[in-house]
């Protein structure tokens, strides 16, 4: 049902695209770029309550930020698409129990940050402006979240930054693009024309947002987590990060699927902070 009603959805686009492709593209950007805020459970509050909780200015969008003190390096946390802080809470649990500092962000239109419009562009600004902030000295980025990590790093070269980690990350936004048009069904009026829309709000085509080439630049000691079955972004996306980001190491799972939610993956990533 969830397939039928997103072709029909661009099917509703592609026939508006016969009359305007840009508005039919404006529509198309709007619905790639506007995630479903998830409901934050009761005891997923209480969780996050255990922090001290700030919230911080990007333009006029509000982010709010979790931080539980300890004191080892400070670990900064980038969660993925329709998903909040909430998702690190094993992890962060470890890492406490280490004595690391850890900060977690909501990210923009996700949370209980604002917003509702939400890209990697827009996310690694605020991952920068928090990383600043509490002088980060590792990020842990997942699935969208580890491509604005790259972005990031790779424009503002963070001297504090010594490693990052990267889940699950997609290596292009060319790829992501590409798959959302292939999911939606949109004809090449209405893709070529969103092309042309990112190009004029970006400044920059949408194949010069290539994470995995960015990752070139960077010399915070990297590790690579993807998994073999990844449904969402595929394996091969991790690969093309191991081909540019030199000083990483990339480590393949099996079954744990896009969430990489796993004890497993959390001693990799555990021992990959700790030494």
């Amino acid at each position: 049902m969830k397939h039928i009603i997103t072709k029909f959805i661009g099917a509703i686009i592609n026939f508006i695209s016969l009359f305007s492709a840009r508005l039919a593209a404006k529509i198309a950007i709007r619905i790639f770029s506007s995630p479903r805020r998830k409901r934050i459970k009761e005891s997923e509050k209480d969780f996050l309550e255990t922090a001290f909780i700030e919230d911080i200015k990007y333009n006029d969008i509000s982010i709010m930020t979790y931080r539980w003190l300890g004191k080892k390096d400070t670990v900064l946390l980038a969660h993925g698409w329709e998903s909040n802080s909430c998702r690190w809470k094993e992890l962060i649990l470890k890492l406490k129990a280490l004595d690391f500092n850890v900060i977690a962000l909501d990210a923009p239109a996700h949370g209980l940050s604002g917003g509702k419009v939400f890209n990697a562009v827009i996310y690694s600004e605020c991952i920068n402006l928090v990383a600043k902030k509490f002088n980060a000295n590792i990020v842990i980025g997942h699935s969208v979240g580890g491509m604005a990590t790259t972005f990031f790093q790779h424009k503002y070269q963070l001297p504090t930054i010594e490693k990052l980690v990267l889940l699950g990350a997609p290596s292009t936004f060319v790829s992501v693009f590409g798959r959302y048009v292939d999911m939606m069904g949109y004809n090449n009026r209405t893709s070529k024309s969103m092309d042309t829309i990112i190009h004029e709000r970006f400044k920059n085509k949408p194949e010069h947002f290539n994470a995995a080439k960015f990752s070139e630049t960077i010399v915070a000691k990297g590790l690579l987590i993807h998994d073999k079955y990844d449904a969402t972004i595929p394996y091969s996306d991790a690969e093309d990060f191991k081909n540019f980001y030199k000083n990483s190491k990339l480590i393949l799972t099996e079954g744990f699927g896009h969430g990489l939610n796993s004890e497993t993956v959390d001693e990799h990533i555990l021992s990959f902070v700790s030494n």
